[in-house]
């Protein structure tokens, strides 16, 4: 979803969540993966293959 575009907002109408959790999990990932923007992480999922471009 953050690939396609969608805000956290538009991402907690499609998956049911509340905001604090999308962002919750947003930060983690963005830690896990060592990276600082939602450029960063769409970068990181096209270079594996993780979504096409």
């Amino acid at each position: 979803l953050i690939a396609e575009g969608h805000s956290n907002r538009e991402m907690t109408e499609i998956l049911n969540l509340s905001v604090k959790t999308i962002e919750t999990h947003r930060a983690a990932a963005m830690r896990k993966l060592n990276v600082t923007s939602t450029a960063a992480i769409v970068r990181y999922a096209i270079r594996n293959k993780l979504v096409e471009p």
